[in-house]
């Protein structure tokens, strides 16, 4: 999950900049409009993506009031006519895009295909490729810029293409609110772009392309996301609280302490998806739709993530701050990390990498264990599966890929050394047990969908989870402060902050699931501010004065002892405590006044009733003073329910007895009497207190004890979930070899048949093939073998070096040496010595069958008829290109699909093109696509299609190298074998204006 949910207004820049030009009011005015709404819809396509632009373009009126940008995924080394191709089936204005032009509304802009382009405050800036040819990844480059400028107002459409380009993007669009449309893959003439679209599950709609236009406009007429409906959505916490019930209902999570912008927005976009305006009926359509809520569910989890994200982040994280936390390390230790909403698993695999390389870097012994956990399971199975699209090389460097990867079709799949540092499990960090003894923990753009209360739950539960000077990693928007005292920060721009060693305010410690105390904690309220009101009346004037004058000193604290508020002077009873500066009652109470404190505020807790004591002493700077000390659980008003108030009233020393006087020797009997029994008194509370005390301390060890062992609990249920994976893999090869058990003397008797088959069919094939090992010596051969070589059944184990052939060629122990070195098979064609007979050699590697290069297999096979054959085909078709270039007309052979097969030098020299790239290009495509005529199509569809021959019709066109020509073509259709497809002829004369 990525980047907090803030507005951003979307800025125009005057067209009076520098380097803009002047507009008219007329062309200026729609601009102004429709600044901050108009859509902006990214279009992007690959190879057979032309066909799918010309047919939305067809279908898409010209006053839609949204702007659309074609990103085509094309060689950059080819010029393209995109611009006057899509100009041809829409009345916008089509552009292709400059630095620093401004997007408006009705207006289609083509991104220029040798450079990235990017929309910024809906100016498009252009950028040099940072990426090779093959893993540049131009859609998601654009896409990702079009969701950040335009958020809700962003739509994607991706068409017919090969690769994954645009996957990434889509889900950056998803993200930010817009909305995603697919072209259908069964009617895309290259289906992988699509289909990998698809798969990332953020997709609105699949569709043909013939209906995108209507399901777009739509959409742009639907409220905006901001409109009343979200206004009135904030009011009705009743129905928000009834979305939250049936998601807690169905998948056992709880959203209610998510960000409410953020709630609102996803569900704006799925009652926007079916057409619902009030909040109200989607609630019913909740009710009546479960599946319902689980695509809500999946909306609100929207994380977009990949591997390395922020580089410049992880370059710094591994350069400067893992050398020093992992230098400290002993050898042979544990490096422990958590990786917190890891998503579909790329941040956890980068952390993994970043510390693999790390540790080799200095040459340290150390094991890694990192924690990726999760809220959705759908993310934590995807992470297990290891398995990425190949648009992981714009991310992901080429020694990275080659050294943790393994490359599969169009995938990449994790190495089983990286993949087995990683543990995955579903946990909710909000309720969930935490990780412990950690060295580092990521949560990188989670906390900015939390609300604030949560955060503040959240960062005591990191501090307590790492070591101390373990690292703590967030997301570029997310912030530490209120923290300073539990984290330090090594980096503000890519918030990297370093545990803090000191003790945590009791305040702070972390809320752990249960307490052993009989009372319910209650969360501390800070105290109002305090502001000058104007006494209305000469009541309250007078009730101020008689507390400041009568009142006797009195705190209202938590029952944790936290002060909140003080009234009168209370210096003669507390004073700051030694150390870091604390407000907490006990810490702060002076000599004699701690015991009977701690004594009262525990009675008036458990027995919730207010408590008394009389003529407690307590030492002052003035001598001992005694005091009534009263403790009061308050239960109104709300806002101090649970707090306590303690009053600390003075009172006179108490007089000594009245009544008989005692003689002298009994006065001082009495006197050392007790004297004693003070002595013993006092002696007895410092024991009591020192006992409270360590059964305080002894509470918090055996909370943090819980603590451990839930956290090891945690990790053994996530470990237990791993080899359930792993059990039910066992279960199934078990199975597999159980069967494979049972068919084992069946498949050994066909082993057997096979062998004897083979023996059989290489002593009757017609090819001559002689088997070496990886010294060259010969381990069989078949009787083929010996009319080119002079092989006998003793020569098998010689070196093949060691026998004469019947050949010119003299390098074949060569050719065979590089084959096993390239591991590529090799062809070449031989002559005897005789010059009778010719063959093709052919080197392979030989390959046993788990993938082992144990020698080469040499075969001969006859081509003497193939020869003779080539001979005279290559006369007739030498004859045949004369004959056409002799011709002085404009001359084109094309197959039956309208691809050229050949051309003469008058039609290159004529249209100025180039004769090695004519072969195999469609007619319409040649010269990039200046012979797409309508006119040439509707002749050539007569051709095709009616069986028809074309005489002397005449064609005129612009030609935008050549200029204007006049053309009288003359075409015949050429009917071939049944075996092959006819051919078309096609002539011309060609005339100047």
């Amino acid at each position: 999950m990525e980047r907090e949910e803030i507005e951003q207004p979307i800025i125009t820049e005057d067209l009076s900049r520098k380097g803009a030009s002047a507009k008219s009011p007329e062309e200026s005015k729609p601009v102004a409009q429709h600044h901050n709404t108009f859509k902006v819809v990214g279009l992007g396509g690959s190879a057979g993506s032309l066909e799918g632009f010309e047919q939305f373009f067809h279908h898409m009126p010209p006053t839609s009031d949204m702007a659309f940008v074609v990103v085509p995924h094309l060689d950059p080394t080819q010029k393209g006519l995109m611009t006057e191709i899509i100009q041809r089936y829409t009345t916008m204005p089509v552009v292709e895009i400059t630095a620093g032009l401004q997007i408006q509304p009705n207006h289609v802009y083509v991104v220029p295909s040798n450079q990235e382009t990017s929309l910024e405050k809906n100016v498009f800036q252009l950028h040099h490729p940072a990426q090779p040819n093959g893993q540049r990844m131009p859609i998601d480059f654009f896409f990702e810029s079009l969701a950040m400028n335009r958020r809700e107002h962003a739509v994607g459409i991706i068409f017919s293409g090969m690769g994954s380009d645009g996957a990434l993007g889509v889900k950056m669009i998803m993200e930010n609110f817009g909305m995603v449309m697919v072209q259908d893959p069964n009617t895309a003439r290259f289906d992988s772009m699509p289909r990998n679209a698809i798969k990332t599950e953020f997709v609105d709609h699949v569709l043909r392309v013939e209906d995108m236009s209507d399901k777009l406009i739509s959409y742009a007429q639907m409220p905006p996301i901001k409109g009343k409906h979200v206004e009135e959505a904030h009011k009705s916490t009743q129905m928000l609280q009834k979305i939250f019930s049936l998601i807690r209902n169905k998948t056992g999570h709880d959203f209610s302490l998510y960000k409410r912008n953020t709630i609102f927005r996803r569900i704006e976009r799925r009652m926007n998806s079916h057409q619902i305006v009030q909040l109200s009926e989607y609630v019913q359509y909740l009710k009546e739709n479960p599946q319902e809520v689980d695509l809500l569910f999946k909306e609100l989890l929207i994380g977009v993530t990949k591997f390395f994200r922020d580089a410049e982040a992880f370059s710094l994280l591994q350069e400067r701050y893992l050398p020093e936390l992992l230098q400290a390390k002993q050898e042979g230790d544990t490096v422990r990390v958590w990786v917190a909403g890891c998503s579909t698993g790329e941040e956890a695999y980068s952390i993994a990498m970043l510390l693999q390389e790390t540790i080799d870097k200095l040459n340290l012994h150390l094991k890694i264990q990192v924690f990726a956990t999760d809220i959705d399971p759908a993310a934590i199975e995807k992470a297990r599966e290891a398995c990425y699209l190949e648009n992981i090389t714009a991310d992901v460097s080429p020694d990275r890929l080659k050294r943790f990867f393994n490359k599969m079709d169009t995938y990449y799949h994790v190495k089983k050394e990286l993949r087995e540092m990683v543990v995955f499990a579903v946990h909710n960090v909000n309720r969930d047990a935490p990780f412990t003894k950690l060295d580092m923990l990521t949560c990188r753009n989670l906390l900015i969908y939390l609300s604030a209360e949560l955060q503040k739950k959240l960062f005591p539960v990191f501090h307590y989870s790492l070591k101390p000077n373990g690292l703590l990693f967030l997301g570029s928007s997310e912030t530490l402060s209120g923290f300073p005292d539990m984290f330090t920060t090594l980096d503000t721009k890519w918030k990297i902050s370093r545990r803090t060693e000191g003790n945590i305010p009791l305040a702070r410690l972390v809320e752990f699931p249960f307490t052993f105390s009989s009372f319910e904690t209650v969360k501390p309220h800070p105290e109002p501010p305090v502001t000058v009101k104007k006494e209305s009346n000469m009541n309250g004037v007078i009730q101020r004065v008689l507390l400041q004058q009568f009142a006797p000193p009195t705190v209202i604290i938590n029952p944790k002892g936290d002060i909140f508020y003080v009234h009168g002077r209370t210096g003669r009873f507390l004073e700051p405590a030694q150390g870091q500066a604390t407000l907490n009652i006990f810490d702060m109470a002076r000599e004699g006044l701690h015991f009977e404190l701690d004594n009262l505020v525990t009675r008036a807790c458990v027995l919730n009733e207010s408590v008394r004591t009389e003529d407690v002493q307590v030492k002052t700077d003035a001598g001992p003073k005694y005091i009534t000390l009263t403790v009061t659980p308050l239960q109104e008003p709300d806002a101090l329910h649970g707090m306590l108030m303690v009053v600390m009233e003075d009172k006179p020393a108490p007089k000594p007895r009245k009544g008989r006087k005692d003689s002298p020797e009994e006065a001082s009997v009495k006197d050392a009497r007790i004297q004693e029994l003070e002595k013993d008194l006092l002696y007895t509370k410092q024991r009591l207190q020192t006992v409270i005390e360590e059964m305080n301390s002894s509470l918090e060890e055996l909370k943090s004890t819980n603590e451990e062992l839930q956290s090891a609990n945690e990790e053994l249920q996530s470990t237990n979930e791993e080899a359930m994976t792993n059990k039910e893999e066992m279960q199934s090869l078990n199975e597999e070899l159980m069967t494979i058990n049972l068919q084992f003397q069946t498949k050994a008797e066909e082993l057997t048949n096979s062998n004897n088959d083979m023996r059989n069919l290489l002593d009757s094939t017609e090819v001559a093939t002689i088997f070496l090992d990886n010294k060259l010596n010969i381990k069989n051969f078949t009787p083929q073998a010996t009319k080119i070589f002079n092989l006998i059944r003793a020569d098998i184990g010689r070196s093949i070096t060691h026998i004469v052939s019947n050949l010119k060629y003299q390098h074949i122990t060569e050719d065979v040496q590089e084959v096993l070195e390239r591991l590529r098979s090799k062809e070449v064609h031989l002559q005897t010595v005789d010059e009778k007979n010719w063959y093709s050699m052919r080197i392979l590697p030989y390959r046993t069958l788990d993938n082992f290069i144990d020698g080469a297999v040499v075969t001969f096979t006859n081509i003497t008829s193939f020869k003779t054959l080539e001979a005279s085909v290559a006369a007739t078709s030498l004859y045949a290109a004369n004959i056409i270039d002799v011709i002085q007309q404009p001359l084109l052979v094309l197959e039956g699909d309208l691809r050229v097969e050949c051309a003469s030098n008058a039609f290159t020299d004529t249209f100025q093109l180039i004769p090695e790239q004519l072969k195999g290009q469609l007619l319409y495509h040649l010269g990039n696509g200046q012979w797409d005529i309508p006119a040439l199509r509707q002749m050539m569809s007569r051709v095709v299609q009616d069986h028809e021959d074309i005489k002397n019709e005449v064609i005129e066109h612009e030609f935008p190298v050549l200029g204007y020509r006049r053309m009288i073509l003359n075409s015949r259709r050429v009917e071939q074998t049944e075996s092959k497809p006819f051919k078309i002829l096609l002539a011309m004369e060609v005339f100047e204006k």
